[in-house]
């Protein structure tokens, strides 16, 4: 039997760069794309020292109940609400996530969404392709100018940043609200201004949607927050589902209460909420803001590389770049002394 550590990779993904792992440990890849349930997931993290995991793997205190060889965990992603981060830690398993790389790539998308959503691209399109464009009409598809208005961003980490940053070839006003203000510099960088959350509401013509879901942040968009942007907004969420509550986003956009959304994440996803499926204003992709080739490459490797680290191999053993929960390994020495 083999001494080196086992390592468990719940996707088969880029396998030229999970060939990495095999330089330090036993590696087993799944065969499937496929969510793990949370029984398929016990069992899988049960004989193994580390895994690579996905956003789809929810990982909790009964998952990792008897994994007691399990010493890291390493996220696929730079969001990490599938983690139960407390437990993992009480439990002595350093988590990590894959930041910085994704990052512009996903400013990108959203303003991809962006743009889709204000000027109707897709609602054109399927119009288009269902035979009913018959004659020129000056007034088709009117839609919502991007240049000169009013852009606001809810969260204003590395991603909310990086969309600022490119808004200023849109000659917008850049408005955004955090949970702490940006320090000056960095507000100049972006050309942007701190602004309550109210007034951020009130006063965005394009509301994006860029900060971590939590407990804290649930449901941050709801039925309150969108009687209270304009009639003629645009909404658009490339963060994750479960800030915005998607039954009230329906209902704001049949009633008109805001003109259109663009959705890249959802409550309960894979599956979309049934009444944002039927609605023509509303741009869906499933789940692919980081998805350019080169982008998602990187977020493997990294993930390999902090995988590696965190089990005590490679140049940086012992030294993930990414380490969500750095006292982990304190709990672990507890728990074994």
């Amino acid at each position: 039997m083999s001494a080196r550590p086992r390592v468990w990779v719940t996707q088969p993904v880029f396998g030229d760069i999970l060939a990495r792992l095999e330089r330090h440990f036993d590696v087993c890849v799944e065969a499937e794309v496929a969510p793990r349930s949370a029984d398929e997931l016990r069992a899988g993290l049960r004989d193994v020292d580390g895994a690579l995991v996905f956003i789809p793997d929810r990982i909790d205190a009964a998952v990792i109940a008897g994994a007691k060889r399990l010493r890291a965990i390493a996220n696929v992603g730079v969001g990490y609400d599938n983690l139960d981060v407390a437990a993992l830690t009480a439990a002595g398993i350093v988590a990590t996530n894959t930041p910085d790389v994704l990052t512009e790539t996903t400013a990108d998308f959203a303003w991809a969404l962006l743009l889709a959503t204000a000027r109707r691209v897709t609602e054109a399109e399927r119009w288009l392709r269902e035979g009913r464009w018959t004659t020129w009409s000056f007034e088709l598809m009117l839609g919502r100018d991007v240049h000169g208005s009013t852009l606001g961003i809810l969260g204003m980490g590395r991603i909310g940043q990086a969309i600022a940053r490119r808004a200023r070839g849109f000659g917008m006003r850049v408005l955004y609200h955090n949970r702490s203000r940006l320090a000056p510099d960095v507000e100049r960088d972006c050309a942007a201004a701190h602004v309550a959350m109210n007034e951020l509401l009130v006063h965005s013509d394009h509301l994006v949607l860029a900060l971590p879901h939590s407990a804290q942040t649930h449901h941050a968009i709801g039925a309150t927050e969108l009687a209270r942007m304009k009639p003629g907004a645009t909404l658009v969420n490339i963060a994750r589902g479960g800030i915005v509550d998607d039954a009230a986003l329906a209902d704001a956009l049949a009633a008109g209460r805001i003109a259109a959304a663009g959705l890249d994440v959802y409550e309960g996803e894979p599956a979309v909420h049934p009444r944002l499926l039927a609605c023509r204003n509303v741009v869906l992709t499933p789940h692919i803001a980081s998805a350019s080739e080169a982008t998602r490459r990187a977020m493997v490797a990294l993930a390999v590389d902090n995988l590696t680290a965190a089990l005590g191999a490679g140049p940086h053993a012992g030294r993930p770049a990414n380490p969500l929960n750095a006292d982990a390994s304190l709990a672990r020495d507890g728990r074994s002394a």
